[in-house]
């Protein structure tokens, strides 16, 4: 089990020792997004802003604008809610090669509740111009999207998670940005996840096969640019999709695959994940099974898709 967001601060650390264009932003929370190591090592290329997020993409895209490479971290939710026309305007319009750290995205926040659950971060970052949407599953994705966000030329959006997850892949993943990763073939219905779900649709797969239904499971980390192809062709096979993530259905994986159906191969699917409302505070796997997002959800709605 490893916390992707520990991995990103090491990824930071590992990236910053091989290329000295990289800076570090960070509003108050370094200790939780783990963008703290960097500071620590190169204090000269670390601007701790306060709670300043606005300013901090505007500071951002000034770097970007002298060749520097800035990577700036704060909560998902702050950036979806409070520096919306920063990250539009100041980074996205001029195409600025920002990188941006949505720490603590979804459920999993700890104590801190609805204030701080980011649903509609992917959303929001999916409906701007210019913008890469990445949201890994496990830390060894992590840091590699890390090193891929800083050969990447353009605003890119990282979400992570604040918890521990299984890990999923091994040291010789092949992590490129707009590829999808098939874990498991099967034809009879297809589960499609994206960050840390991709966990829980991989378990669901390998229990849907005890049960005799072939489920072909599919991880997503990119968002934006989407992998339309692989979708299309997991459609016409199947006809039958499930898709799975930690965010508002709305806007998010369950809205990109539906926008791709419905104008190149319609199928049935069913969307799990948070259905337009806020969210509390509680126990992440309590609250994934009361919003219907866990395991025994991935599997009911697959077995009720094939067996009608």
């Amino acid at each position: 089990m490893v916390m992707p967001r520990m991995a990103f601060g090491e990824a930071l650390v590992e990236l910053g020792r091989v290329n000295p264009d990289v800076v570090v932003l960070d509003a108050d929370v370094s200790t939780s997004t783990q963008s703290v190591h960097f500071g620590r090592e190169f204090p000269d290329r670390f601007y701790e802003v306060g709670v300043a997020e606005q300013n901090m993409f505007c500071m951002a895209a000034g770097l970007a604008t002298v060749g520097r490479i800035p990577f700036a971290s704060t909560f998902a939710c702050f950036v979806a809610r409070r520096a919306a026309d920063q990250i539009s305007i100041s980074i996205a319009y001029p195409k600025l090669n920002v990188k941006i750290n949505g720490g603590y995205g979804g459920v999993p926040t700890g104590k801190a509740g609805a204030t701080h659950q980011a649903f509609e971060d992917i959303a929001f970052m999916r409906a701007i111009p210019n913008m890469t949407v990445v949201c890994c599953s496990d830390g060894v994705e992590t840091k590699k999207a890390v090193f891929a966000a800083a050969r990447h030329v353009g605003p890119l959006y990282l979400r992570t998670a604040r918890c521990e997850l299984p890990v999923i892949f091994d040291e010789d993943h092949d992590f490129q940005i707009g590829r999808s990763y098939a874990l498991r073939q099967g034809d009879d219905v297809a589960i499609i996840s994206t960050g840390m779900m991709t966990p829980k649709a991989k378990e669901a797969g390998d229990i849907l096969a005890e049960r005799g239904i072939s489920a072909h499971v599919v991880h997503m980390p990119t968002l934006k640019p989407f992998d339309e192809d692989t979708l299309v062709e997991i459609a016409g096979r199947t006809g039958r999709i499930v898709t799975i993530e930690n965010h508002n259905i709305i806007g998010g994986l369950g809205g990109a695959v539906a926008e791709v159906l419905s104008e190149k191969c319609p199928a049935r699917l069913v969307r799990l994940g948070i259905r337009d409302h806020f969210g509390e505070s509680g126990d992440n796997e309590t609250l994934f099974s009361k919003y219907g997002m866990n395991v025994e959800n991935i599997v009911e709605a697959a077995e009720r898709m094939v067996r009608s």
